[in-house]
């Protein structure tokens, strides 16, 4: 009785603290404790979570130990268990110093999960905020631990989040020969879905290694649908701040593979575009080792030019014209530089490039995937788990079929 008190004030908080100028409230699908302390109370617990992972203004770790839940260990991804670490940056396994429970490092040479990490867990819990962009990797890690959890008989639970950039899919499919951590499924850049929803797409089409299918179940968020803008209450990675800059990010990666600066050692990355060339604009910047966010930017201590586009009003839609409209200025400067692979990896395929060096427009370019496009948007379509319309509730459902 005690525990169904708590949390029954835990949920009541909770739902108010998330309340937004509109109405009805958005709660994530960890606010939903009814319909998955069911599946936990009582099992050996594994959680995949991050600082994301909030109920309310509690860590879901805080929250499930409050209520007695066995929470045998944490798995991390990228960025870390409290999401501090640089984009890239080795992320080591260590001891949550408030809980001493285990954390499990799944970012560097660790991606999957070992038999032996999963031993005695009976039902992992994810619970990442996710942006909609296919080389964000979190889905990356979601799909290996989804695979582990097969091989383990492992239960796996997603307590699913809206995406800020759900609203739309756009974008090249990725080409399978091109797959990597950074895109590992034949989706677009954009792909339009919840980490619920596209864990249902994982399972339904097979993309597990052998064609294994997890046990999985997901824990919908309410009153949200696609069509109902969603800003992130916490910044999902140090260098995604607001809404701009997640949803800009598809946009403005494909820099990654370049020498040019998208911000990252300001406090505004991805929302600004510039390169050390006076040419390029009146607008500049100095990227400078940040702690938190990034130790060592590109152009460090070098004044940038370019664009601000902080200023946005009408912020586009995934587009290759800032990356072409850059290339186009500065591709044959001899201090340039282009890391054809990594954004071939980024971009799901080698044509993009190949036709971008060639000066086709952006217009022909895009008509290369549209084929592809329009039958992953049939596939999406298969995998909704909201309304389009109304944002109605539906009910959280079991994706293993």
């Amino acid at each position: 009785m005690r525990n169904l008190v708590v949390v029954l004030l835990i949920v009541l908080t909770n739902l108010s603290s998330c309340k937004s100028q509109s109405n009805p409230v958005i709660a994530p699908g960890a606010y939903s404790m009814g319909e998955y302390l069911p599946l936990i109370m009582g099992k050996k617990v594994g959680l995949l979570v991050n600082h994301s992972s909030l109920v309310g203004n509690v860590h879901l770790l805080d929250t499930l130990i409050s209520l007695d839940v066995n929470i045998s260990k944490v798995f991390a991804p990228e960025h870390g268990f409290r999401g501090v670490n640089d984009a890239g940056e080795h992320v080591s396994n260590e001891v949550d110093a408030k809980t001493g429970i285990p954390i499990v490092s799944l970012f560097g040479r660790n991606k999957k999960p070992t038999l032996n990490q999963l031993e005695g867990i009976d039902v992992v819990l994810f619970d990442l905020q996710d942006v909609g962009v296919r080389f964000y990797t979190y889905i990356s890690t979601m799909h290996y631990m989804m695979e582990a959890c097969a091989e383990a008989g492992v239960s796996f639970v997603v307590l699913d989040r809206p995406n800020p950039n759900g609203d739309y899919y756009a974008g090249p499919v990725l080409n399978p020969e091109f797959s990597s951590f950074v895109g590992m499924h034949p989706i677009p850049v954009v792909h339009g879905l919840t980490v619920g929803e596209l864990a249902g797409m994982i399972n339904g089409e097979g993309w597990l290694k052998g064609g294994l299918k997890c046990d999985l179940r997901v824990i919908k968020a309410k009153n949200w649908d696609h069509n109902i803008p969603y800003e992130l209450p916490v910044k999902p990675s140090p260098n995604l701040p607001n809404h701009l800059s997640v949803r800009l990010y598809p946009s403005l990666c494909f820099f990654e593979a370049t020498n040019v600066s998208i911000g990252r050692g300001t406090f505004f990355p991805f929302q600004v575009i510039g390169y050390p060339n006076p040419t390029l604009g009146n607008f500049s910047f100095t990227p400078k080792s940040i702690e938190g966010m990034s130790k060592s930017p590109k152009q460090q201590n070098v004044t940038c030019y370019g664009i601000d586009l902080r200023d946005t009003g009408n912020i586009p839609n995934f587009t290759f014209s800032y990356f072409v409209d850059m290339y186009e200025k500065l591709g044959k400067e001899p201090g340039f530089e282009l890391n054809e692979r990594w954004f071939n990896l980024l971009a799901g395929n080698d044509i993009i490039l190949k036709e971008i060096k060639q000066g086709v427009s952006l217009t022909e370019v895009a008509l290369l995937w549209q084929e592809d496009l329009d039958h992953y948007g049939k596939l999406r379509d298969k995998y909704l788990l909201y309304s389009k319309e109304d944002g109605s509730e539906l009910p959280s459902v079991d994706t293993n079929e």
